[in-house]
Formats: C-alpha cells, structure tokens, sequence
C-alpha cells in the first residue's frame, strides 16, 4: 500500500477506510497507526477516540488494483511468470532466471532496491510452492531453521480460510500448521473441509501447485539486458532489430512465423512502455519488424520518454505459425508445382517410397478414418479440409486415441448424456457437455450392415479439462448396454 496522493505529515498515522454495514471501518492502516494498535475491521469512531491524529482517507480499491498491476509489469523483469495475489501480493515464479542475477540472494536485493521507489511497505519470502511463499511473506515473524519448520510453525490463520473454519480449527486445539500437519488428512478433511487440507497441502509443498500468469507465457521470448542505460529512442529501435533478427534465425529454423510480435521497454526506474505489431500473415522477416515498430513509434500519440534509459528489452512472440521456406529458382520465382512434385519424386526413390509422406483427407465422416498419412507419391489432388465456422471451437480434437479408450460412465438415463466418468482409475464430475452429434456407422461400405451408432459428446469436467467421449450403439435398439469410450482431448 502507498502513501495517499496528499498532504499527510511524515510522523502522521494514516488509515484507509470504508462503509460497512452501516459503520465507517478502516481496511488498511499503514505501520504507524499499527504500532499504536489500530487494526484493519475497527471503527472509524473508536479509531479516533484511540488516537485522535488519525489521517483517514477514502479506499480506492480500483485504484489499488491498478498500482497492484504496475508493480507487476515491472516485475515482469525478473521472470514472465508473475501473478496477482490480490489485494496486496505478488507471485514470481523464478525457477530458471535467478541466474541472471547471481543467485536468488541478487535477485532479491534487485527487487528491494527497485521496490523502495514504489512503496514502503514489502515483505517478501521464498518456498517451494506459491502458497508457501505467499504464507511465510504474509505471516512469518522470525528467520527459521529450514523452509518447512518455518511454515510449521505459521498460525492457522496462514491457510486463508474463512473465519468460520479458522475459529473452529483454534477451538478444536489446531493452532498452528504444524498441529494441523500431524493429523490424519481423512477426520481434518471430514470435520473442516476438503478445503483445508488441500490448502495445508499446497502450503506445506506436498501437492502440486502453480501459479497462474496474469499473461500467458508466450511461444518464443528473446530480451535483452544493457549494463548501461540507453536513452535514445533511436538506440532502442536498434535493440529491438537485433531480437527481431535473432527471432527471425529461430523461425525460420522451425519452419514458423509469427502473426503479432509485442515489445516491452523496462525503463531503470520501474515504468514499463509495451509496443505490438501485427500482420496479415505469418512474418518472420526482421527488417519488416524493424520497420512496423518504427511506424508504431512514430504512430504514438503519447511517445515514450525514455526518462534515465532502459536497461532492458524483451520481444515476445505470442503464437506461431507454420511458415514454409520458400525455394527460389536460379532466374527468381518460387518453386512451380512441377518442380516439387519432380523433388518428392527424387527423394522417395532414394529414401524410400514410404519415407516421404503426405496428409491426405478421406471422404468418409468417421472421425479416426477422416485423415491419413500416405507416401507422397501416391496422394493425388487433394480433397478440401473441413473448416470451424468462424468464432466457433473446434468439432474435433487435436488428438484422437487409436482405439478409442473405454471409459464408465454415470448417466440420469440410460440414452442421455453422461455426468461423471472414470477414465484411467480417475473420477471426472463433468460440468459442461454439447452434444450428441450422432454418427452413423457406413453401412453403404459393410456387407453385413453390422455397424453401431455412435453419440459423441464434447464434454468438460471441473478442473476445465475437454474431453471427446461417445456411447457405442443405440440403447435398446443396437445395444442392451452400450459401451462409452473416450475418443479424443481438447486443447
């Protein structure tokens, strides 16, 4: 929390207050009005009547958000995994960049030193889980001999239950999470809440847990850090070519391009300037980047006041695409069709007809039959690829299972949709469901017309996974008890 933008005494209590059911209490008071025992939840009145200097203002928590998110694009220097924990937190993970620094130890007097032109007020911890180093950040009062004694010995109020399941953990004797760790998960898990184990396990480090990146980390990053500040528009364009090269040499050593490319400017004093260009279709030539940034710049309403310099960029690349290197013949002019087909010749006669393959579509609305992989040589014209309506998901996985994989399924009705299944030992209360799309069986390509019906469901579970299921066979009518088989997964 910063200092409100106003004429406060350097000496001066201060609090942020709001209305409350009916009261004026305060929410946040800054160290000073803590020492003298005001607390976040008192009463305007008896906060005054303690301590009659008071400075109160109004809480903005709107405008707290947005200093939140100022902190953390300038964060965003020390690692692109950085997430909100609002309203008064951030996360970094920095597996992989305390190197950059030295160790974390460098790292960590980096952040305080930049830190101290924006606030105050930073507490701040290391752990092995997000939530362990949000406990020890907001909760530890002295250094303890290892990570795991020092969230032990945290206060049950580290777990940031609600204040129900917090009284009634102190009143049954659970004060600490160390007493909470040497309890059976099942009875804890049964008297206080799924809930609470599940956060104790987090904390502790026993489970899984990560943080969730306000922006998605993007498929390819390239930054670059200056020793020196630059302080010259011109110098940081230069910049920006330079990772715009080495972000050229990649694509193109993937076969991709990319679509939108996006540019930050970490200015020394913690301001953060954010650049993007976009095009028509996949791009990886550095020169045309160079040029659409110069136009972005030159396009800015506001332009950007290097101030004391930058000391470093970084050029994100979003998404990618394919993006076929394209041949040219010896008088200029891409490579006919002729010219190709006379390559895939050549190389399947020295490779091997089989080595050099093709996708090809198959006119046939079976779904593991639609596609298939052929030798180059034999594939003729190709058949038109099916297309999503524009806005829409997709119909069909990226990945489908040959076989399908069977699955149990828990339906209201034996011909209706499914609500839970278990797949590979694992429970899935499924949330959301489309369907069915029903898929007859060929039967104009079977002598015996011996095929099942198939209802396909596109179906998501609680945890946001999607899942392509179908029931095998119409209930009662081509089967007494159909089988249900998972056929694919969403992205």
């Amino acid at each position: 929390m910063g200092v409100p933008d106003c004429d406060v005494p350097d000496d001066s209590p201060f609090a942020l207050v709001e209305k409350d059911r009916g009261a004026i209490r305060l929410v946040a008071v800054d160290p000073r009005a803590q020492a003298l025992g005001l607390a976040a939840g008192l009463s305007l009145a008896d906060a005054r009547a303690r301590v009659p200097e008071l400075a109160v203002f109004d809480a903005d928590p709107v405008a707290d958000i947005g200093w939140l998110e100022r902190l953390a694009d300038g964060c965003e220097r020390y690692t692109p995994m950085v997430a909100l924990d609002s309203p008064d937190g951030l996360t970094l993970d920095i597996t992989g960049a305390a190197h950059l620094f030295g160790d974390e130890a460098g790292l960590l007097a980096d952040v305080e030193a930049r830190m101290a032109r924006w606030t105050g007020h930073l507490r701040h911890a290391f752990a092995g889980s997000p939530e362990g180093a949000q406990a020890l950040a907001r909760f530890q009062t002295a250094p303890a001999a290892s990570e795991d004694a020092a969230l032990r010995r945290l206060g049950v109020e580290a777990l940031r239950l609600d204040d129900e399941t917090e009284t009634a953990l102190r009143r049954a004797g659970l004060k600490t999470l160390g007493d909470l760790a040497v309890r059976p998960s099942g009875p804890v898990s049964a008297r206080f809440g799924k809930d609470t184990t599940d956060m104790l396990a987090r904390v502790l480090g026993s489970s899984d847990s990560r943080i969730s990146p306000r922006r998605p980390p993007p498929a390819m990053l390239f930054e670059r850090r200056f020793a020196e500040p630059i302080a010259r528009t011109q110098d940081a364009l230069a910049a920006i070519g330079d990772l715009a090269q080495q972000a050229a040499t990649e694509l193109e050593e993937r076969h991709m391009g990319g679509r939108r490319f996006a540019v930050r400017l970490f200015r020394s004093d913690g301001r953060v300037f954010d650049l993007a260009v976009e095009s028509g279709q996949p791009l990886r030539d550095a020169a045309m980047l160079v040029r659409l940034f110069g136009e972005r710049v030159d396009s800015l309403a506001d332009p950007i006041d290097p101030g004391f310099g930058f000391d470093m960029i970084r050029l994100a690349i979003p998404a990618i695409e394919p993006l076929a290197p394209t041949q040219l013949q010896l008088e200029g002019g891409t490579i006919s069709e002729e010219a190709m087909a006379a390559l895939v010749d050549r190389l399947s006669a020295r490779l091997g007809r089989g080595r050099i393959r093709r996708f090809a579509t198959r006119d046939t609305h079976i779904p593991e039959q639609g596609v298939l992989t052929l030798p180059a040589v034999d594939t003729g014209t190709p058949a038109a690829w099916d297309s999503p309506e524009p806005g829409e998901p997709p119909l069909r996985p990226l990945h489908l299972f040959d076989p399908p994989q069977p699955i149990e399924v828990m339906a209201e009705v034996p011909d209706g949709p499914p609500h839970r299944f278990r797949w590979r030992r694992t429970l899935h209360d499924i949330t959301r469901f489309e369907g069915p799309e029903r898929i007859a069986s060929e039967w104009w390509r079977r002598a015996d017309n011996g095929g099942l019906t198939r209802d396909y469901y596109r179906i998501e579970d609680s945890r946001g996974r999607r899942f392509w299921v179908f029931r095998h066979g119409l209930y009662g009518r081509e089967a007494a008890d159909p089988r249900w088989y998972v056929h694919g997964l969403f992205a």
